[in-house]
């Protein structure tokens, strides 16, 4: 899922016949990815946005999350990258043409994301990622109505299997293959790994990130990558789930708690117990435009490090990791001298199964990995963790 009009991760693709396209095979495939904040419509309420797909999230028993994949066959799509949806689907700005290899299997498509939906009709065809990586008979979307969408064209979903259920209205209890399983069972990449990298960015649309399918990029992480095993806890454990624990410098603010890793999540969201003691600890008010934390600068001084423990790992996001990009503050409608902080209330209590969601806000500093093969999350740091861009 995602926040449908403020920070997108969009991912180049196309969507075309193979004709004389490279083949690869068994080995690692890296496409770049593009942050841009939208704001054609003005200045944008990240919060209100975000938080409302954080709520589609926690409520899938009653609202779906599912992408579609849909594109020309010359055109470039570009589609938003989610982690917590699984299904591909195009149409939202460039309309699907279709193919030689297109075919309609006449099952429709109703999808809601909290901040938007889109309906249309499942085809599959041959999907291009990049320059010229071909994975046939993909199920798409193919969107014949949608909201939310403003600037892009649709999801590349890349999140667990489960999360394709309950897309086709008519097949409710089946689930698609997903992009990463048919590059696996076409025997395109040996694993079922995705590496994803950020890199904290200034500005409104760069180029700062990489997603490689079949493996990692040791270029983009320093040391070595350390693995947790998914949890069991539901309802974390419907999405890309971890358990973790966070301190606030050396005072634990969430106890040992399942919650799940989300690159369509822009902030970083933890249980209202533990963001209580989180504001109380850094002084933060609540900034009456941007529905943010704010601090002062003596404030920002004082910040501690927010660690988040997993496994026998700690990950530290450091004071400056802790807030958002001041030279995109007016973006947000705030003030371009304020500082904000991207923690927030995820609005519920912990306990409760999914106490926790590791946004962009964090993956934007340290590297991450999803094993579908070993039913796994790793994480590296980068050399971006501790940058001072902010």
């Amino acid at each position: 899922m995602f926040p449908a009009a403020s920070l997108l991760m969009t991912l180049l693709l196309a969507l075309s016949i193979a004709g004389s396209a490279v083949e690869v095979r068994n080995s690692p495939i890296t496409l770049p990815i593009a942050r841009r904040l939208n704001t054609s419509g003005g200045t944008i309420n990240l919060l209100q946005r975000d938080k409302a797909h954080v709520a589609a999230l926690k409520n899938r028993s009653t609202t779906s999350h599912k992408l579609g994949l849909a594109a020309l066959p010359q055109p470039v799509n570009n589609l938003i990258v989610d982690t917590g949806s699984s299904n591909t689907w195009v149409g939202a700005t460039t309309p699907y043409v279709k193919t030689s290899t297109s075919v309609n299997t006449g099952q429709p498509v109703v999808v809601g994301y909290g901040s938007g939906f889109f309906s249309g009709t499942e085809y599959t065809d041959t999907v291009t990622l990049g320059n010229g990586l071909n994975i046939t008979k993909q199920s798409i979307g193919v969107a014949s109505t949608s909201s939310g969408f403003t600037g892009v064209d649709g999801i590349l979903g890349i999140g667990p299997l489960d999360l394709t259920q309950d897309t086709l209205t008519n097949d409710l209890s089946g689930t698609i293959p997903t992009v990463t399983q048919n590059l696996h069972s076409q025997g395109i990449i040996s694993e079922m790994v995705i590496g994803v990298s950020f890199e904290p960015t200034t500005s409104l649309t760069v180029t700062n990130g990489e997603l490689t399918f079949g493996g990692t990029d040791a270029t983009k992480y320093t040391g070595s990558i350390a693995y947790t095993p998914l949890t069991t806890t539901e309802p974390a454990s419907t999405y890309w789930g971890i358990n973790e624990s966070i301190t606030y410098g050396s005072t634990t603010i969430l106890s040992t708690t399942a919650g799940i890793v989300d690159t369509g999540t822009t902030l970083i969201y933890i249980a209202t117990d533990a963001f209580t003691k989180y504001q109380s600890a850094t002084g933060a008010t609540v900034d009456a435009t941007t529905g943010l934390l704010l601090v002062s600068s003596t404030q920002y001084s004082a910040l501690k490090n927010l660690n988040f423990n997993i496994g026998s790992k700690t990950y530290s996001l450091t004071p400056n990791g802790q807030i958002w990009p001041r030279s995109l503050n007016t973006y947000l409608g705030g003030s371009s001298s304020a500082i904000y902080l991207v923690v927030y209330d995820i609005g519920s209590p912990s306990g409760e199964g999914f106490d926790f969601i590791n946004g962009y806000a964090f993956l934007e500093r340290f590297y991450s990995v999803y094993d579908t093969t070993n039913s796994r999350i790793g994480f590296a740091t980068t050399s971006y963790t501790d940058a001072t861009t902010n």
